[in-house]
C-alpha cells in the first residue's frame, strides 16, 4: 500500500469519527474526492429488496428526484444487468467510459456482505493500481457504513423503497444484522421474502470460535400477534445460545417460553436449529415440527432425516432430540420455510432449483431462490418465503480475499448467465 493510499485511509477514520453519524459517509466521500481530484464520489447502498441501489443524497434546500424525508433524498437505480448490478452481483470493480469522465464502481463489501458501491467520477483513465487503490478504499468505507449506522434511522430508511407494517418493523429486528457471512470453513446467507401480511418467519445464525450456530424459525398465523410470537421464539433461543446451552436445551426453553407468555393462547413456532462444529464438520440438527433442511451433496438434494418433535410452544414440558450430519467439502445445507413450499410456490421445484443453483455464491442462490418463488406466486406472496444456505468448505481455507469478499467463491457473470437460461 502506497503512503498515499495510507494517508488517504488515515484521512476516512479520521474525517469519520469528526463528523456526526449521519454525516460521516459525506465527510468520507469528500477526502476521498479531494485526494483523487475526483468529478463526484457517492455511496450507493443496497435497497433492502435485493434488487437495486440505492444513492443518498443530502439536500439542505429540499427537492430532488427520489423519495425525499426532510432534507434526504433516495435515488433508487434498479438492476437492469448493467455495470452497477454487475460490479454488486460479481464483486469486482467496473469502469465505465464517459463524456469527459470516467466512472469506477466499485463494492463496498464486508465478508461478503454487499453493502452498495463506491462510485467515483474521475476526469481521466484510472490504469489498473489505481482501480485497486480505490477497491481497497471501498472496503474500508464498508467499516464506516457499519459503525455508523448503528447511531442512526438514516441508511435503513434509505434501503427502504417501500414502507414497512408493524409487524413487519418486528420482524425485521428480529433478523442478524449482516444477511451474509464468509468464514474459512463456510460461507452462508439468508434472504426473508416477506408476504403482504408478516408470517412471523426469521432466520439467525452466530459465529462462536469452533461452532456455528443456525436457526430458521416459522411463527403461527400473520401479523403482529404472529411477529410477537416470533419475538418469544429468538429471544428465547438467542438467550439459551448465549449462556452456551445446547440445541437440545433451546428447543426446550423456548417451548416453555412460548407455551407461558405469548398472548394467543395455543400459538406456537415450528424452527429447525443446527450448530455446526468448525474442527470437524460435524453438524448437529433439530427439527421442531418444520419442513425438513436438504442437503446437496455430489450433484443430488435430498431431505435430511432427523427425529421427530413437536413445534415450541404446542406442549409445555416435551422433551426434544437432536440428530447429526456429518458435513463433507463441497456439502450445501439449505433450511427453508414452508411458504418456499406451499400453495403456489410449490410450483418452484426446489430440488431443481438448487441443483441449477449449486456454482452459484449462497448470497446470490438466496436472491435467485426468493426472484423463482416471486415469479411462481408472486407479485405478493400468502407467506412469507425465508431460506439460509450455508456451503461447507471443511479446512479449504483461509479465505482468499480481495476488498472484502473471497474472489474465488464469488459468482461469475457466466455461471449467473447459465442460471437465467435454464
Amino acid at each position: 500500500m502506497k503512503d498515499s493510499e495510507q494517508a488517504v485511509l488515515a484521512g476516512m477514520l479520521q474525517s469519520a469519527e469528526d463528523a456526526a453519524p449521519v454525516q460521516a459517509v459525506q465527510a468520507v466521500t469528500g477526502v476521498i474526492a479531494t485526494a483523487l481530484n475526483a468529478l463526484g464520489v457517492s455511496l450507493l447502498i443496497a435497497d433492502l429488496s435485493g434488487r437495486a441501489l440505492v444513492r443518498l443524497i443530502h439536500q439542505p434546500n429540499g427537492g430532488g428526484n427520489g423519495r425525499h424525508h426532510g432534507e434526504e433524498d433516495a435515488e433508487v437505480l434498479p438492476f437492469d444487468g448493467g455495470p452497477y448490478e454487475r460490479a454488486l452481483r460479481q464483486q469486482a470493480p467496473e469502469v465505465i467510459a464517459g463524456d469527459g469522465r470516467w466512472t469506477v464502481l466499485a463494492p463496498v463489501t464486508e465478508r461478503g456482505e454487499a453493502i452498495g458501491l463506491l462510485e467515483v467520477d474521475l476526469p481521466d483513465e484510472p490504469d489498473g493500481d489505481a482501480v485497486n487503490s480505490l477497491a481497497r478504499t471501498a472496503h474500508a468505507l464498508a467499516f464506516v457504513v457499519i459503525a455508523n449506522r448503528r447511531h442512526t434511522d438514516l441508511f435503513e430508511w434509505g434501503q427502504r423503497t417501500t414502507p414497512f407494517s408493524l409487524s413487519a418493523e418486528i420482524q425485521r429486528r428480529l433478523l442478524p444484522a449482516s444477511f451474509t457471512c464468509e468464514a474459512g470453513a463456510f460461507a452462508l446467507s439468508g434472504w426473508l421474502e416477506p408476504a403482504a401480511s408478516v408470517g412471523g418467519d426469521t432466520f439467525d445464525y452466530s459465529l462462536a470460535r469452533d461452532l456455528l450456530h443456525l436457526s430458521v424459525t416459522d411463527a403461527m398465523g400473520h401479523g403482529v400477534a404472529s411477529a410477537l410470537t416470533a419475538t418469544l421464539g429468538v429471544g428465547s433461543l438467542r438467550n439459551t445460545r448465549r449462556r452456551g446451552a445446547g440445541l437440545v436445551a433451546q428447543a426446550e426453553e423456548a417451548n416453555q417460553a412460548i407455551a407461558e407468555h405469548a398472548n394467543v393462547r395455543g400459538t406456537y413456532v415450528t424452527a429447525v436449529l443446527g450448530r455446526v462444529d468448525l474442527t470437524t464438520g460435524r453438524c448437529e440438527l433439530l427439527n421442531a415440527g418444520h419442513v425438513p433442511p436438504l442437503l446437496v451433496r455430489d450433484g443430488r438434494v435430498v431431505p435430511v432425516e432427523l427425529p421427530g418433535n413437536f413445534p415450541l410452544g404446542m406442549f409445555p414440558g416435551e422433551s426434544y432430540r437432536s440428530g447429526e450430519l456429518p458435513l463433507l467439502p463441497g456439502d450445501r445445507l439449505v433450511l427453508v420455510t414452508d411458504g418456499m413450499r406451499d400453495r403456489d410456490a410449490a410450483d418452484v421445484d426446489l430440488p431443481a432449483a438448487l441443483l441449477h443453483l449449486a456454482h452459484l455464491h449462497p448470497r446470490e442462490a438466496v436472491r435467485a431462490l426468493s426472484d423463482a418463488v416471486l415469479a411462481a406466486a408472486g407479485p405478493v406472496l400468502d407467506d412469507d418465503a425465508t431460506m439460509l444456505i450455508v456451503d461447507w468448505y471443511a479446512g479449504r481455507g483461509p479465505r482468499n480475499t480481495t476488498a472484502g469478499t473471497d474472489s474465488t467463491r464469488v459468482s461469475t457473470e457466466e455461471e449467473r448467465s447459465a442460471h437465467r437460461r435454464r
